[in-house]
């Protein structure tokens, strides 16, 4: 098998985009000097440090809402609803997140983890997701496709509303405003279409598990 096998997928393709960041108009993500400053440093450590990778390259998550962003292969999704939940399955690195419907408020400030707390409610046929309670650990976007966006830490302050709409038979249009003062000087938009493939299959994912990836990384980054 090449990497052409799984990079190149015959799958729905959507029209170009100047960007996908919406808002602000001008298509640009309103970073903090702080932020970018705090991404560079973890950039520039040496490679056998563990804080030079990110969540995803540690297989822990890639984040919300950065599970649901595209990157070069795995984009796959699938949506189940249940009466009083939806789960959000995304194919590469197996996430998947049971949003429960039944109203219940955001878990205390107290419990925080890598991918916050979501509650997800009906908005006429929109499916609105709302997250808080991150821990303060994560990136904003890990994996390459997201350019210079990767690295850029997520506080513990971030919250996330996203909003899913299937606005064809075919089409779900997807939504994140991402709000974090301590990362952002205003909150921002981006947005994209999730297209419907009948024929696309998820697979495992198995990331670094059972094997010695991450751990040989660090050996061999390390400065003697």
């Amino acid at each position: 098998m090449s990497t052409a096998d799984w990079l190149v997928q015959d799958s729905p393709i959507s029209r170009r985009r100047p960007s996908m960041v919406v808002d602000p108009p001008n298509g640009r993500v309103p970073l903090k000097r702080e932020a970018i400053e705090q991404r560079d440093a973890a950039r520039a450590l040496d490679s056998g440090s563990l804080e030079h990778y990110g969540p995803w390259e540690r297989c822990i998550t890639r984040g919300v809402p950065g599970s649901m962003w595209p990157g070069a292969y795995n984009n796959g999704h699938q949506i189940v609803q249940t009466p009083g939940y939806v789960v959000l399955h995304s194919e590469m690195i197996h996430d998947a997140r049971v949003i429960p419907l039944d109203g219940r408020p955001h878990l205390g400030a107290d419990v925080r983890s890598w991918d916050g707390d979501s509650r997800g409610h009906w908005e006429g046929d929109t499916l609105v997701v709302d997250t808080t309670n991150f821990n303060g650990k994560g990136w904003i976007a890990t994996n390459a496709a997201a350019g210079w966006l990767r690295g850029i830490p997520q506080s513990q302050a971030a919250h996330i509303v996203e909003r899913l709409t299937r606005v064809d038979e075919d089409t779900i249009q997807y939504e994140a405003t991402i709000e974090d003062p301590n990362v952002y000087t205003s909150s921002w938009t981006m947005a994209f279409p999730l297209n419907k493939d009948e024929r696309y299959r998820i697979f495992e994912y198995a990331c670094h598990e059972g094997n010695h990836a991450l751990e040989n990384m660090l050996r061999l980054g390390a400065k003697p």
